[in-house]
């Protein structure tokens, strides 16, 4: 019996050493300081994580009632817009508003046919947020203070994703993941003007800061296609990672960070050469000790830090943000955020 009860200790202790050596390895650490308040999408907690980058505190999670995605920002009126996308067996039907100055949830933009929004962005200029619907894959001009949809354009797609604007022309690019396409959408005209085929998959999309090309990832092909703006021809086609799901360029635009989720890295491509000159390991995915000390990483969302120093990824199966030096392009890191963390912004 004593034997049993010495046995049964041994065991016991064993258990608390690896949950503490867990605990340790897997705590997130902020050992940054930089200026800004992070807002991060938690899809699994339905919620939004508030995080101030200076002081290295979280400031506040602000819980919503339906499952969040994507968040833009428009400044000069202290907002942050949410699309409230929903889990499988709802069907989101909202934008939601958060006040910067208070971190206090306003009023919602409702819906009363627009289904499942989605990617997002702003005309700070307009006081508009442009927003793209998944199930019924329409663009969505709404005015963010008035709360009133302004225009409405199809993109003639099927699963309409995510968008990016162009700096300089009123032109919408927005990722058809089912249609494997890109919709040119003039939202001054309210049309598409060009619909250009990509490879399986299309979901990841960003523009380089002159306005000259946009890059897009196809996810279930690896690839990524580079397409000029002016021509709207595709230029180049490069390898990507396994299920590459996002891009984003440098604040310079010598540099695009691709998240490859299905094999937890980070890609650096020079956006001149067309060269890929990094791969950034996400600790958890290398031999087995990694394995057992790390939860998988899955890297989504890329946000750049308008100073250009740092980069921020959403590691959303460790529930963590992750910091990224853009001098060295070394993980040097991390930041703890609720369950499953996605779409992130920032506001100075």
């Amino acid at each position: 019996m004593k034997i049993i009860k010495l046995i049964a200790l041994f065991i016991v202790l064993c258990l608390l050493v690896v949950s503490l050596t867990l605990f340790m390895h897997r705590k997130p650490a902020y050992n940054i300081q930089t200026n800004g308040q992070l807002y991060i999408v938690n899809k699994v907690s339905s919620s939004i994580t508030v995080f101030d980058l200076f002081t290295g505190t979280e400031l506040t999670e602000i819980p919503l009632s339906i499952v969040p995605y994507k968040l833009t920002a428009l400044k000069n009126q202290n907002k942050v817009v949410i699309t409230n996308y929903g889990p499988n067996n709802t069907i989101g039907k909202n934008l939601s508003i958060i006040n910067t100055k208070t971190n206090n949830l306003e009023k919602n933009i409702e819906f009363t046919t627009n289904t499942s929004p989605h990617g997002n962005s702003t005309l700070p200029k307009h006081n508009k947020v442009v927003n793209i619907t998944n199930s019924e894959n329409n663009l969505l001009a709404l005015d963010a203070v008035r709360r009133l949809l302004k225009n409405k354009t199809p993109s003639q797609e099927l699963a309409s994703y995510l968008l990016v604007l162009h700096p300089n022309k009123p032109l919408a690019y927005v990722t058809n993941s089912r249609s494997n396409s890109i919709s040119v959408i003039n939202i001054e005209k309210d049309q598409v003007i060009k619909t250009i085929t990509c490879g399986i998959g299309t979901e990841g999309i960003d523009i380089t800061p002159d306005g000259l090309e946009v890059w897009v990832t196809n996810n279930i092909e690896n690839s990524i296609h580079v397409i000029n703006t002016e021509t709207h021809q595709i230029t180049n086609t490069m390898p990507t990672g396994k299920e590459s799901l996002r891009l984003k360029f440098s604040i310079d635009g010598k540099h695009c960070l691709v998240t490859n989720t299905g094999d937890g890295t980070i890609s650096v491509y020079n956006r001149y050469s067309k060269k890929q000159i990094k791969t950034i390991h996400i600790r958890g995915k290398k031999g087995y000790m990694e394995r057992f000390l790390y939860p998988t990483p899955r890297p989504v969302d890329v946000l750049m830090h308008p100073n250009g120093q740092f980069a921020f990824i959403s590691n959303s199966n460790a529930d963590k943000v992750e910091v990224l030096d853009m001098q060295s392009l070394k993980l040097v890191s991390s930041i703890g955020t609720a369950r499953v963390p996605d779409g992130l912004e920032l506001v100075e």
